[in-house]
């Protein structure tokens, strides 16, 4: 076994995708998230993935150009190309692979539309498709359809032929619909049976387990290094558990056979406990090369297993050769390698975050390595915990991080490309070391923070600082503090730096035209930055200087300051002191002149509102010198809002004020309308509704909140109501209302306070806008704009249905139309005519009045709708009046009221129709709109004709209507009465007859005696007989009396109770206590178990008797036989030559199959194609010769059983993963309640149970005891077990052992033979047994030992013993135990039913006819008992036919793959319909396999399925076989019980067994390929668990006994001659049987 050891220096970590956006050929921006981002290393170009295009981008992030991809008319389950498909809709195109091949100038794209095909695109311009199709097939398949399955690719290149193509490798996860490969080679150019795409590498040693949760890959990243290809991949192991592990994984580029793929572990933690162990992305840094590689000590390092063989059943490794570095795999190690867990490359977590960690790139700079990390947030970090600035975008940071050429910045893909560092961000030195980002340092010279490479003099001592101790220069200090730009002095300044102190002084000259540096600080100073240089250091110094009177804009801080500065009234500002001025020395004020400043005082108000504009006083002081000037008013933030100053009469000025003036604010401290009330009056605070907070009262404007109508005739004259807010106090503050600019009238009588103004619109100019907001405004100038618009427009009504009515009115009228809700219900008015009719909606409705007027029009009426007081529209010739209809009979007079029998909650009731007859029914009104009463109950109106209403009575009696009724003595006499809108007559009266129900018991007096007289007469001497069951059949009338409510409730309560009892049972399923049988115990059972030998089967037992001289003999030609088998030509003539022998019976057909399947099953694709051709054969043979319908039925044939096999191989991992479940809870809850009540050990029947063959028919007393147990040898803890007091001692210990032994599978638990049972009452102990001295004896009877027997009570104490344990108890009484085993073999013994003998059937026989009847009926009473078994049940049973019928679900490929066989073929016949069809599949299914797993769950789980629960589960199995089949089964009451029971579920499961059929017909189909990988994967995973060297020898006894018949069919077939099978076989026999043969 080669184990390979190498290693890659790469950062695999986790990150998040940012969304990227630039500007579009339109100048918008915005693009879909990408999925793939690709950059061409050698122009710079960079490739986009994203959903539905593919994008080209400059090395700046430019469009270039475009190639839309999708979005593609496409189904999942479609297979290209798509105008074959159906059902298929716009689907979006996941463009996830993206490669370059620089070879012809090509950009390989593949998406997930059209089953992951790729196309060719011009790498110059995307936008030019170079190649594309979709009609080559599934090997052109490249990527997945799901959206969740990675794909990564790298290009290389493949030699055949001494031709050099390109090509790329692919890695690619497993998705539900895709091929099982996971990695592939795609060829790029045609060459002679290849094309485009196909994957050229047939080998199939690198691909997933379909179907199952195995093996499941999600790759990362792929790369290619000195000849090896490398992969980058999390997946899972095994089924049986889902984490997820990392390898990278290793294949040589010239492998054409993939037998160098191996595979290293990478495990990532603390403390190596590979606590992070998925990876997500990955960046390649540099590789070193394998560093050891060797075949040793059967894949063992230091004695330790160290090599696993992933993707194969095979486990050891026996090679010894050794290799070199550059091994690239052989023909004799097909097989893939992966270190184990063990032996992985660990390595420690350099650095963690908490949000999940998705793309990494990684630089060098400086000898330092930089790693870039993106998450979940949208962030990127630095290794060093810095974070790249730039805000979070809130997506996923794309897998595809990359530098460009340059290095100097890092793609992304956010809307530009980010810089690697952003040194320039930082102001000081201090925060630039403190960074400690390697990118980072502070040049000196310039007093920036820079790269190195940007700072001019970073080469010199100290002239770049990066110094992880973080330290600067730093100022230690100087003197004098301040100083004149003006002046020149000499400073004195201290600095220091590595711990050493520096003292410079230099002298300064500054001046007004000196380059000096500047920026603002709080205290509105200067600095001024100064090179020096000493001692080859050079320092940037900074000091203050007092520049700073510049800065100050008041007079009284700048006459006040310590700089010596000086105001200049003329223009208002403040300079350093100078003498040379003296021209303005008029205007300038020096130190201590404050008091001359110009100055405002006293300002009026005191208080100014936020935000009102408010007019200020204040008093002026000093302004004499500014006389005659014009002032304005304002600050830096309100240059814009200057304000001019006005003088007035004495010392003030006023200005008018500014918005922004604050000097209180409502709102502060006043959150809700309670505070706002509270404020200080003073404030003039109001709490405003509109903006919800407190303000400032002349700050609150009305609001508008709704109006209604919303929509209003174009002339007007309707009300509207406009509601909301602040809308005044009184009606007078109303001070005007428009409507959409229009004025509307205010109707002061319906104000309301504050709330709501209702005015009356009127006409609007057509000429305007007919739409608009609604305005009020009140009091105080404000104004309230309505958010809602209000429309005119005019109401357009067009049709009236119905048409006519009668002329008394009452007909409901709709009109509809356009516009119909204009206005309000109250502005609407609808007159038929002259007759009011009125109703309001979006569709008119409305009940006409009655026409007054003796003759009706003949001519319809114009319907008239009127909307307010200006606006009428009408609907000429729309309705017309007809005469009122006549009633003039009806029949029946009489009505007879069957009452209801009910019975499990069915109603049985029985209507007679009433026909009326009369005239101008039709005329005046339709069916539903006529009604009709008998009494006070309605009648439905079933036929309305013009001269005949039928009417369907009340199946009850109904009460009397009127008074007159009500006071009448005879109730018989009902009113009938017809009613048309608002017309009603009394037609007439009718009577209900009741029928009187004689009761049961008058019945049966009535019958019995008469017979009781006559046979009292005629035999005397029965009378005392007759008279005892006469008493008896009493009894059974009451029984039947409370039939129907005891069988409810005892569902309901036996359903309840076993609930709360399987709530342990689930428990323990969901801990995974399922005991589901292995691969080989399964197979033995369902191939084997069945046969004649039973479980002492040969190939149960695995024992074959041969000498040990022979051994290896035989093993050798057992082997070559086995090679024979594998020849189609020898097996088929084989199987056809056993099945022309006459001797060849239907059970040697169904061993000798069982046999073959074993044999053939490390190859079960080639024990498939055998099936199918022996299929063909015998669907011909049905087909022409036979009924279609009966092929499958029986296991007629040997094909037959190869499919039964085939099967229960496929059909095994469903089991554990779906229906085992639920077929488990149904056996245990079967079990459960058929052991609640009694069972009879002798006869087998129960009180519980499906079966009605099998149900106890006595009522047996009992009660429910609770033992505690003590297991002898285990321990002093008991366990409590419920048992039943009429229970024979061996059920009591088969329920002790099921309850102590329950985590142990059946076949590990002690057997009842093997234990005793030991009751301590007292002092002494008692050991219990079935039989004994003291049983019971009834005449020649004796009946079993109980509980109850043995007077055994609630909460005893009982010891359970081994065998051994109590041995010499039964030595110490010899003479008992010899009685005790002849009282065992005596068989008249019963339990709870004595079986009838002799005397009892002769007494029977002389028994009276009415006694048998009686007998049969009160057996019959028992059978509600089924009744409630069902009820119980049914839960359990439905939901194991959903886990067994539900396509939705996971259906097995075998299934698929089989009925699509079915259908394929049923194609190809034209006498194979629909229902043969449907008939083949349920024979090869649910007949097949199902109904034999159902009724035997023991072949399926290790459990012991005894006589009473089977009896109860081959009803289930047979209610099974009836839903699938077609024909309908007519019930009667001749039927057997246990058809009834499931009758009315039969419908049910019938339409799911359709429903499951037409599901799987839908399915995606399963191809060839894909079932023979499935079928490899069974064989590697099984094949070697199974006794096949004992099935060859056993097949081979077939081929001895009919040896001369298959040398003859051999030698007449020309095939077999050629390839010398006959000659095989004979050397075959010789070697297993010494024959002499004429070789």
């Amino acid at each position: 076994m080669v184990n390979v050891h190498f290693r890659v220096h790469l950062t695999a970590l986790i990150m998040k995708h940012l969304s990227i956006s630039f500007p579009s050929r339109d100048g918008k921006l915005g693009l879909p998230p990408p999925l793939s981002l690709l950059p061409d290393p050698q122009t710079g170009l960079i490739y986009l993935g994203a959903v539905n295009a593919i994008y080209q981008l400059g090395p700046s992030l430019q469009w270039q150009s475009q190639y839309e991809t999708g979005p593609k008319e496409d189904a999942r389950t479609c297979t290209p190309p798509s105008s074959t498909c159906q059902d298929t809709k716009p689907m979006p195109s996941l463009n996830k692979l993206l490669l370059v091949n620089p070879s012809n100038g090509s950009l390989i794209v593949c998406g997930s539309r059209y089953r992951g095909i790729c196309s060719l695109l011009n790498l110059t311009n995307v936008a030019e498709q170079l190649y594309y199709s979709d009609n080559k097939g599934e090997r052109t398949y490249v990527a997945s359809i799901e959206d969740n399955v990675n794909v990564v690719g790298v290009m290389s290149t493949y030699l055949r032929e001494n031709q050099t193509f390109s090509v790329f490798l692919v890695g690619k996860g497993y998705g539900s619909q895709d091929s099982t490969k996971l990695i592939s080679t795609r060829i790029l150019q045609d060459f002679r049976d290849w094309v485009v795409f196909e994957s050229i590498i047939e080998a199939s040693t690198v691909q997933t387990t379909p179907f199952v949760p195995k093996y499941l890959h999600d790759f990362r990243h792929a790369f290619k290094e000195d000849g090896f290809v490398y992969f980058l991949f999390s997946r899972t192991l095994d089924g049986t558990d889902n984490k997820n592990l990392t390898f990278v994984s290793r294949l040589c580029e010239n492998d054409h056979h993939y037998y160098s793929h191996t595979e290293l572990q990478l495990n990532c933690g603390q403390n190596q406990n590979n606590k992070y162990n998925k990876v997500q992305a990955a960046y390649v840094v540099r590789l070193v090369d394998l560093i050891s590689a060797c075949y040793s000590d059967s894949g063992k390092i230091s004695g330790l297993p160290a090599v696993d063989i992933p993707y194969s059943s095979k486990t050891d490794c026996t090679s010894t050769i050794p290799v070199s570095s550059s091994f690239c795999g052989a023909d004799f190690l097909p097989s893939p390698l992966a270190s184990i867990p063990r032996f992985a490359l660990k390595a420690e977590a350099v650095w963690t975050h908490m949000d999940l960690l998705t793309a990494v790139a990684v630089a060098v700079e400086n000898d330092h390595t930089i790693a870039f990390l993106g998450n979940t947030q949208g962030e990127v970090f630095k290794v060093e915990l810095i974070k790249v600035p730039g805000g979070t975008m809130g997506e996923k940071v794309n897998k595809n991080l990359f530098f460009d050429l340059s290095q100097s910045h890092l793609y992304i893909t956010t809307e530009k490309k980010v810089p690697v560092q952003t040194c320039l961000q930082k102001k000081d030195c201090q925060s630039c070391v403190e960074l400690r980002d390697p990118y980072c340092g502070w040049c000196v010279l310039e007093g920036r923070c820079t790269r190195r490479s940007e700072c001019r003099r970073a080469e010199e001592k100290n002239g770049w600082l990066w110094s992880p101790r973080q330290q600067c220069v730093r100022i230690v200090s100087f003197y004098p503090p301040n100083l004149s730009c003006k002046k020149t002095q000499k400073v004195l300044r201290r600095f220091s730096i590595s711990r050493s102190l520096f003292v410079l002084c230099c002298s300064l000259r500054l001046s007004r035209s000196a380059e000096v540096s500047r920026m603002h600080v709080t205290q509105n100073m200067h600095r001024l930055r100064n090179k020096l240089i000493f001692s080859s250091l050079v320092f940037i110094c900074l000091f203050l200087c007092v520049c700073v009177c510049a800065c100050v804009i008041r007079c009284m801080s700048c006459v006040a300051s310590s700089w010596g500065c000086q105001w200049n009234t003329h223009d208002h500002t403040c300079s350093d002191m100078d003498e040379s001025e003296k021209e303005y020395l008029i205007f300038v004020l020096m130190l201590s002149q404050g008091a001359r400043c110009p100055q405002f005082e006293n300002p009026d108000p005191v208080l100014i509102p936020v935000g009102y504009k408010t007019r200020i006083s204040f008093e002026g002081i000093n302004l004499d010198i500014y006389e005659g000037r014009v002032f304005t008013i304002g600050t830096e933030l309100m240059r814009n809002t200057e304000e001019e100053v006005k003088f007035e009469d004495g010392p003030f000025y006023t200005f008018s004020g500014f918005n922004v003036i604050t000097l209180y604010n409502c709102s502060m401290g006043r959150e809700d309308c309670s505070l706002c009330k509270n404020a200080d009056p003073k404030y003039r605070c109001v709490w405003c509704a509109k903006q919800r907070a407190c303000v400032y009262e002349k700050l609150c404007n009305p609001a508008q909140q709704g109006i209604i109508p919303r929509f209003g005739p174009l002339r007007g004259g309707i009300s509207i109501t406009i509601r909301g807010s602040n809308l005044g106090i009184h009606k007078e503050d109303i001070k005007s209302i428009t409507v959409v600019g229009e004025p509307c009238n205010h109707q002061k009588e319906k104000y309301s306070v504050s709330t709501s103004v209702v005015c009356e619109i009127g006409p609007v100019d057509l000429k305007n806008d007919n739409w608009g907001q609604v305005e009020v405004e009140v009091k105080g100038g404000k104004r309230g704009t309505s958010s809602i618009y209000f429309t005119y427009r005019d109401p357009i009504p067009e049709v009236v249905k119905p048409s006519k009515g009668p002329k008394d009115g009452g007909t409901l009228i709709t009109i509809s139309g356009r516009f119909l809700d204009t206005g309000s219900k109250d502005d609407v008015q609808v007159t038929v005519g002259e007759v009011d009719c009125t109703h309001f909606g979006a569709e008119i409705t409305c009940r006409t009045g009655e026409y007054r007027t003796d003759k009706v029009p003949t001519d319809p009426l114009t319907v008239t709708v009127r909307y307010g007081m200006s606006t009428t529209t009408t609907i000429p010739s729309a309705f017309q009046f007809m005469e009122n209809p006549i009633v003039l009979d009806h029949q029946p007079k009489t009505i007879i009221n069957f009452s209801s029998m009910r019975f499990c909650q069915d109603t049985l009731s029985i209507t007679v129709d009433l026909p009326l007859q009369g005239r101008g029914f039709s005329k005046a009104m339709t069916a539903k709109e006529a009604q009709a009463f008998v009494g006070d109950v309605p009648c439905l109106v079933n036929t309305l004709q013009d001269e005949k209403l039928f009417l369907d009575p009340p199946s009850t009696t109904p009460s009397a209507r009127s008074r007159r009724h009500r006071r009448d003595t005879r109730p018989e006499l009902l009113d009938l009465t017809i009613k048309f809108g608002k017309g009603e007559w009394v037609v007439g009266s009718v009577q209900y007859e009741k029928k009187n129900d004689l009761s049961l018991y008058i019945i049966i007096p009535a019958v019995i005696v008469p017979m009781l007289l006559i046979i009292a007469i005629s035999v005397y001497c029965y009378r005392r007989k007759s008279q005892q069951a006469e008493r008896e059949y009493e009894k059974v009338k009451h029984q039947l009396e409370n039939l129907e409510e005891s069988v409810r409730d005892r569902c309901k309560k036996e359903f309840t109770d076993l609930m709360i009892e399987m709530e342990d049972h689930t428990n323990e399923l969901s801990e995974g206590r399922i005991p589901f049988l292995d691969y080989k115990t399964y197979t033995e059972r369902v191939f084997f178990l069945p046969s004649k030998d039973g479980a002492n089967d040969v190939m149960i037992t695995g024992k074959l008797d041969i000498p040990e001289a022979r051994r290896a003999i035989v093993a050798q030609a057992l082997n070559q036989f086995s090679n024979l088998l594998n020849s189609k030509t020898f097996l088929i003539n084989f199987i056809r030559t056993l099945e022309r022998s006459h001797d060849f019976n239907a059970r040697s057909k169904v061993y000798f199959a069982s046999l073959l399947t074993v044999a053939l099953h490390g190859k079960l694709e080639y024990y498939t194609d055998i099936m199918r051709t022996l299929l063909l054969e015998l669907m011909e043979e049905y087909v022409h010769s036979k009924n279609p319908k009966l092929m499958l039925r029986r296991s007629e044939t040997v094909v037959e059983r190869m499919l039964c096999n085939w099967m229960s191989i496929c059909l095994y991992q469903f089991l554990k993963d779906s229906a085992g479940e639920p077929l488990y809870k149904l056996f245990r809850a079967i079990k459960h309640q058929i052991e609640k009540g009694p069972v009879d050990a002798r006869v087998k029947k129960a009180k519980y149970t499906l079966n009605d063959t099998g149900l106890l028919g006595d009522d047996v007393e009992y009660s429910v005891l609770t033992l505690q147990v003590l297991v002898q040898g285990e321990g002093p803890d008991v366990t409590p077990v419920k048992v039943l007091s009429c229970d024979t001692i061996s059920q009591v210990k088969e329920k002790i052992i099921e309850q102590v032994y329950r985590n142990l599978p059946y076949s590990q638990r002690p057997k009842v033979d093997n234990v005793t049972l030991e009751w301590r009452p007292g002092s002494t102990g008692q050991i219990l047994s079935d039989l004994d001295l003291t049983s019971q004896k009834e005449g020649r009877w004796k009946r079993f030992n109980t509980l109850a027997h043995y007077n055994v009570r609630d909460n005893a104490t009982l010891v359970l013993s081994k065998v051994f344990s109590i041995q010499q108890n039964y030595d110490q009484n010899q003479e008992n135990h010899g009685e005790r085993n002849a009282l065992l073999e005596d068989d008249k013994v019963f339990h709870l039913v004595r079986p009838a003998d002799e005397l009892d059937e002769i007494k029977s026989k002389r028994g009276s006819i009415k006694d048998k009847s009686m007998t049969k009926a009160i057996t019959e009473i028992y059978l509600t008992r089924l009744l409630s078994v069902k009820g119980t049940l049914q839960q359990f049973v439905d939901d194991f036919f959903r886990s067994v019928l539900c396509s939705g679900t996971v259906v097995p490929p075998a299934i698929k793959y089989f009925f699509d066989f079915l259908d394929e073929q049923a194609l190809k016949h034209n006498n194979v319909d629909e229902e043969t069809i449907h008939i083949w599949k349920t024979n090869s299914l649910p007949l097949r396999f199902w109904v034999n797993i159902l009724k035997n769950p023991h072949f399926t789980f290790d459990v012991h399925v005894s006589e009473v629960v089977d009896a109860s589960l081959s009803v289930i199995a047979q209610t099974f076989m009836d839903a699938c089949t077609k024909s309908e089964h007519k019930l009667s009451r001749d039927s057997p019980s246990n058809k009834l029971l499931y009758a009315k579920e039969i419908s049910t499961y019938k339409k799911m067994v359709d429903d499951y059929y037409k599901g799987i017909r839908q399915m995606v189909p399963v191809s060839d390929q894909d079932m023979n990988t499935h079928l490899a994967e069974v064989s590697r995973s099984h094949t070697d668990k199974l006794n096949t060297q004992v099935a060859l020898h056993q097949l081979y006894q077939y081929a001895s006994k009919y040896y001369d018949g298959i040398i003859a069919s051999l030698e007449e077939d020309p095939a077999a001659q050629s390839k010398q099978l006959t000659l095989r076989l004979q050397q075959i026999a010789a070697a297993l049987e010494n024959k002499v043969t004429d070789l």
